[in-house]
């Protein structure tokens, strides 16, 4: 089991730094919600985008509180962080492809054709399960109770 380590400190860095990142990404996006083929969902995308950002950045400020095994902790890092990323470009995808199927609420009035249709599906859900399982790894990690050492 890890516990503050340099490895996870090397991991709490690269999080927070991918979750600024992502956050100044859906900034960018939310600038051109109005120039998506549905602003109404590039709205979406654009909220949920930060969201997932300040998501990474608290997860990776509380990093060192995982205890998790060095390839359990790999394992949760990359499936948060391609997650996120693959997450976020769902929704951007369905506002700029305008599509409807895959996000009812806030998709466009028609359907677009089949393969964009499918293209957004698809990034929704592969990175939807991504972001779960990852989040789920990280809940595990956070209930862990790190093992008692003798003090020197």
């Amino acid at each position: 089991m890890t516990t503050g380590n340099a490895g996870s400190d090397d991991f709490k860095r690269r999080m927070v730094w991918h979750g600024v990142c992502l956050f100044l990404l859906g900034l960018v996006g939310g600038m051109f919600v109005y120039s998506m083929t549905n602003p109404r969902m590039g709205l979406t995308a654009h909220v949920g985008t930060v969201t997932n950002g300040t998501f990474l950045i608290a997860i990776g400020a509380a990093w060192s509180a995982l205890v998790l095994s060095p390839r359990v902790e790999q394992w949760t890092f990359w499936l948060l962080v391609v997650g996120s990323y693959g997450g976020s470009a769902g929704p951007y995808l369905a506002a700029v492809l305008g599509t409807r199927d895959s996000t009812p609420l806030h998709g466009a009035a028609q359907s677009a054709s089949a393969w964009k249709e499918g293209l957004v599906t698809l990034t929704l859900v592969v990175f939807g399960i991504a972001l779960m399982a990852g989040t789920a790894l990280a809940l595990w990690g956070f209930g862990q109770r790190a093992e008692r050492r003798p003090a020197p």
